[in-house]
């Protein structure tokens, strides 16, 4: 596990994504369910990252509902246009939150996240979840994240 961990450290952010991209697509091949997909690239993301909370909201009654994540307990319903996540079903396009003290209007499911990257999951041209990934770090998401994080959900609609 410790060498796992030093070639991960060695790989730059691009090249984690691409292995990434690699598993997930072998984890998710051949199923069909939604909610497992969905609970194995929360798990795949925090373990090649090592980010403070990912997980999906699901739309469901008009509202975004708690899905599968990985990280500390989190708020379990969130309104449309509300936070981060429901700015991002609204706009139906990614979020990068560089400071989530700056955003209008944050959740703040934990005091200890400082970042967030939410990501809508898309099906003719309708957002059926989103993505969210928390980081106690400042500013660290930027574009090749939200490349390869759009990339990861357009993988889990077929």
């Amino acid at each position: 596990m410790a060498e796992h961990l030093i070639v991960d450290n060695l790989l730059s952010k691009e090249e984690k994504y691409k292995s990434l991209l690699l598993q997930i697509k072998a984890l998710i091949e051949g199923e069909e369910d939604i909610i497992a997909n969905m609970a194995n690239v929360s798990a795949a993301i925090k373990e090649m990252f090592d980010y403070f909370w990912v997980g999906f909201y699901q739309v469901k009654s008009e509202m975004l509902v708690l899905g599968p994540f990985q990280g500390p307990i989190a708020c379990t319903r969130i309104k449309y246009g509300r936070g981060v996540c429901g700015t991002c079903w609204k706009e139906k396009s990614t979020i990068i939150v560089p400071d989530v003290d700056q955003f209008p209007g944050h959740i703040a499911c934990s005091s200890l996240s400082r970042s967030e990257i939410v990501v809508p999951v898309m099906k003719d041209n309708e957002v059926l979840a989103v993505l969210d990934v928390d980081s106690v770090e400042l500013d660290e998401f930027d574009e090749i994240d939200s490349l390869y994080l759009n990339e990861i959900c357009s993988l889990l609609i077929r």
